[in-house]
């Protein structure tokens, strides 16, 4: 998985970017907060197999509370959640939203240890792999998207195995499966490459650019 501190800076960039007259540091704490939720999955595995990236990496929590939130404030004729903390509150509870999906969720998903992204209904994690290019002989080149004599294809989603057979080792749990591990080696990595680095600096800096405005 990555690492939470990677999670965070991306939340805060979300934050920084999309909060707009609801930024302050109440609101960007949130944010940054339910981009890191995701995470504690982690900690599950240690009484749930295989709950890491997959307990609160699945779809249908952001999905039902992108539903839920869609029906108070668009579809419903009075809105509990403006009518308790305003127009601010509904911005800060869209943009924490993406944070969960984009921030939580997406850098395990692309590039990461995979999420199991069904869980429970389907058992499998899965991992979005791809480039894009361009070759002075072939063009634009692109891996992403496949394309047949059916037409396009889907996002190439590698199968990485099930909760059984695919364990993702965390600071919480090194082996990833079940049982607290008290003499078991543990490293919390904070960043794990060299443009993670870039992310969490650029975040540290937009935030303090806009906090000093």
């Amino acid at each position: 998985m990555a690492p939470s501190l990677v999670n965070a800076a991306f939340g805060a960039l979300l934050a920084a970017a999309l909060l707009g007259a609801a930024f302050d540091r109440r609101s960007v704490a949130v944010v940054v907060a339910i981009a890191v939720l995701p995470d504690l999955d982690a900690v599950a595995s240690l009484a749930v197999p295989g709950a890491t990236n997959a307990l609160l990496h699945a779809v249908w929590l952001p999905l039902a509370a992108g539903v839920a939130l869609y029906w108070d404030t668009r579809i419903g004729d009075d809105s509990r959640l403006r009518e308790r903390a305003g127009r601010r509150g509904v911005r800060v509870a869209w943009v924490a939203l993406a944070a969960f999906l984009v921030a939580g969720i997406g850098p395990d998903l692309f590039g990461g240890e995979g999420v199991n992204l069904l869980y429970p209904l389907h058992d499998a994690y899965y991992l979005v792999d791809g480039g894009l290019l361009f070759s002075t002989e072939d063009g634009v080149v692109q891996t992403f998207v496949t394309f047949g004599a059916g037409g396009p294809g889907v996002l190439p989603l590698e199968t990485l195995g099930t909760t059984e057979s695919y364990a993702i080792a965390s600071f919480a749990n090194p082996d990833g499966r079940p049982g607290l591990s008290l003499g078991a080696d543990r490293e919390l990595d904070l960043v794990r490459a060299g443009w993670q680095l870039v992310v969490v600096a650029s975040a540290v800096a937009l935030l303090a650019v806009r906090f000093r405005r």
